[in-house]
């Protein structure tokens, strides 16, 4: 059971990629690409879907795919034109394909209703290419005098040695089927080859241990007798050659010289192929086919060689760089408290050390580092959707697919993402009427991106909408109570109302909004990956969000600093500068408020230390402050006691260890002297009331705060 559990997953781990190979093949059609191997490639991408799910008999998997490569074996016979309304149903088709393979792979139910409503769209097309006309000629007579002898159809006769490798067998590939597909070319001998079979004791059945010798007469050439062999290329031993024919070279006529060189040169090469291609080892079970053979065979680039890794293997491996970076942490704070005589030696060896782990945690984060193209092939299905059902025309584009994101960020970022495009088709782009009276192109742009700057990922969701009625948000937010009518507020800060928690500018409740879930779950799901969003908009050409997030969640750069003898971690990511200000630069508004003046602007000062019930009574001492960028508040000036220096932490999570979450504490790490250091949340501690709580009620507990001392 295990086993066949194992080559269930491996099945559906192909289905990803095969499912990604459809997506692309339908945009570069889309584009208006119409080479016939971009159209091959996917005709072999849903074929080699149908072969798997079949081996699970997964009926209605098979039957929709079946249908959907049948469209393909049209276009390519051209006997259908992929015009535009073609290649909509092509692309529901295709969005449909994702859902029935994640439902067998869950094995849940699919959406009965919209499988059947996909599937009679596409036979509608097969139906119509049955009925064409038949046109209608007159008889031509024939003189048929003279007797014409017409030649008998030409055979061949193919020798072919098939061996699989074991991976073969764990792809859910048979022999058999293979077999069966040969023998509908020709008539066909197979000798099956059982010398390398161990006895029962040591037979592992999971090993590849036979091989079959097969001669095959058929009318058709080498193409499709290697064809049959197509989805197995590199996980078997395979050579196909071709006898000569004695009668037919006997029968033919005499070629000129120049002719019968290139013939008799053609035929040393293919010789000398096929001489390479046996000189193979015997054991099939041990053998590997060569990048060269492969490339021999078909013509192409062999791809680059890939290795599935459970990702919890990797994520043990993770935490042990993490404790070898705290020990190298340590190692330094032991050094610097030797003598400068006794640390001169060490200190060299110390840093090659400190290097080396910075390689080691580099290297084993680009094995977690995945790129977001899947993930936006993801929200391109989320756009059409949302636009048909939505009766809205909307193209949608992609750039920097290839930027590469911690797994768990990318995991953490498709519910934000999928309410951003949701929106952005509902609320951003017009319909087909309101864009043609604005004088735009009927079909609305969403346009996602992603890229690194500075240490962190910026993703962006640009489209070219009616932007943001602020004045209908306004209106919506005071109805609601949550601002006064009186308030004066900028652009920034009405656009930041979207975040508030049940606040929705929907009118009617429909699949897609109108229920006040929405952008208050895309701020939280981002603060949750200690990121942050943005909003700007200009009315009447689109609106763009922008998520800034770590690369990873594993490591991270921070500021050390105290707090009420205290020492913590502020994400370097959040910081815009350090300040150590004048007495006159600080403005105290009331007992509660006080306004930092930095360059003549006035931001508002949190004092860390009693957000966090560390500390009732203000410092009187003198304090330096942290600009932090805030979604909730913009700028603020977090006053700290001191700022010491900055460093590479590991982050530990505190709520698996603590219980709870900790309000203004996003997470845990170690520092050198073992002692454990708070990580806080900038976006959390501008947020908490700012009032002097009783120490009887703490949020930072005094056990927690003990841990850090």
């Amino acid at each position: 059971m295990s086993q066949n559990n194992s080559i269930r997953d491996t099945l559906f781990e192909e289905c990803q990629d095969l499912l990604e190979a459809l997506d692309e093949g339908l945009n570069q059609i889309d584009e208006g690409e119409r080479d016939p191997e971009v159209i091959n490639a996917v005709f072999r991408a849903v074929h080699s879907i149908k072969g798997g799910a079949g081996a699970f008999a997964l009926t209605e998997l098979v039957a929709f795919a079946h249908t959907y490569e049948t469209i393909f074996d049209e276009v390519r016979s051209d006997r259908l034109i992929l015009d535009a309304p073609l290649i909509k149903t092509l692309f529901r088709g295709a969005d449909h394909l994702v859902q029935l393979v994640e439902a067998a792979r869950a094995d849940t139910d699919h959406d009965a209703e919209m499988y059947q409503a996909i599937l009679s769209d596409l036979n509608a097309y097969l139906a119509d290419n049955d009925d064409e006309e038949e046109v209608e000629f007159e008889p031509m007579a024939l003189d048929f005098s003279v007797a014409i002898d017409l030649p008998a159809p030409e055979t061949s006769v193919f020798t072919i040695h098939f061996a699989p490798h074991e991976a073969l067998y764990k792809n859910g590939h048979d022999p058999v089927f293979l077999l069966r597909s040969l023998a509908e070319l020709g008539s066909t001998e197979a000798v099956l080859d059982h010398g390398d079979l161990p006895d029962i004791e040591k037979m592992d059945p999971a090993d590849a241990y036979l091989k079959w010798s097969i001669t095959l007469e058929t009318s058709e050439g080498e193409g499709p007798v290697r064809d049959v062999f197509e989805f197995v290329e590199g996980l078997c031993d395979l050579t196909v050659n071709k006898e000569e024919n004695p009668a037919s070279t006997e029968e033919s006529p005499v070629l000129s010289d120049e002719i019968q060189s290139e013939e008799s040169t053609g035929q040393e090469e293919s010789r000398a192929t096929a001489i390479a291609l046996n000189d193979q080892p015997s054991s099939p079970a041990k053998a590997e086919t060569s990048p060269q053979d492969v490339s021999t065979r078909t013509g192409s680039k062999p791809p680059s060689p890939s290795l599935r890794v459970d990702p919890d293997r990797v994520d043990r491996l993770i935490n042990t760089v993490g404790e070898l970076i705290i020990n190298q942490s340590m190692m330094a704070q032991r050094v610097s408290q030797l003598s400068q005589e006794q640390r001169r030696d060490i200190e060299n060896d110390l840093e090659d050390y400190k290097l080396l782990a910075r390689d080691i945690q580099e290297g084993v984060m680009a094995i977690r580092a995945q790129p977001v193209k899947p993930l936006f092939r993801r929200m391109a299905r989320i756009a059409r959707e949302a636009a048909h059902a939505t009766d809205k025309l909307v193209r949608f584009e992609t750039s920097g697919e290839s930027t590469e994101v911690d797994k768990t960020v990318i995991e953490g970022l498709v519910d934000p993402l999928t309410h951003m495009i949701r929106n952005a088709v509902d609320h951003g782009v017009e319909t087909p009427e309101q864009r043609r009276e604005a004088g735009k192109d009927e079909t609305g742009t969403i346009h996602i991106s992603a890229s690194h700057r500075s240490g962190s990922v910026y993703i962006e969701i640009r489209d070219d909408g009616a932007g943001l009625n602020r004045q209908k948000i306004f209106d919506i937010a005071v109805a609601k109570g949550l601002i006064q009518q009186s308030a004066e507020l900028t652009e920034s800060e009405i656009d930041n109302l979207l975040f508030l928690p049940g606040f929705s500018t929907a009118s009617e409740i429909s699949n897609l909004s109108g229920r006040g879930v929405g952008m208050d779950v895309v701020k939280n799901a981002v603060i949750a990956l200690g990121g942050r969003t943005s909003i700007a908009s200009k009315t009447g050409a689109g609106t763009v969000f922008s998520i800034v997030l770590p690369l990873t969640l594993a490591v991270m750069d921070g500021m050390v600093i105290t707090v009420a003898d205290q020492t913590m971690v502020v994400p370097i990511s959040s910081i815009v500068e350090t300040i150590r200000a004048e007495t006159d630069d600080v403005h105290n508004l009331d007992a509660q408020g006080r306004l930092l003046s930095i360059r003549g602007n006035f931001v508002p000062i949190v004092d860390v230390a009693q957000r966090l019930n560390l500390r009732v009574e203000k410092n009187d001492a003198e304090q330096v402050f942290l600009l932090a960028d805030t979604v909730a508040s913009g700028q603020t000036a977090l006053a700290v006691d001191a700022i010491h220096d900055q460093r590479q932490v590991v982050v530990k999570s505190i709520e698996a260890a603590y219980g709870r979450r900790v309000p203004g504490i996003s997470a845990a790490t170690i520092l050198g002297d073992g002692k454990i250091a708070m990580i806080v949340d900038p976006e959390s501690i501008v947020q908490l009331p700012d009032v002097a709580r009783s120490k009887d009620t703490p949020l930072f507990s005094k056990e927690l705060a003990h841990e850090c001392k």
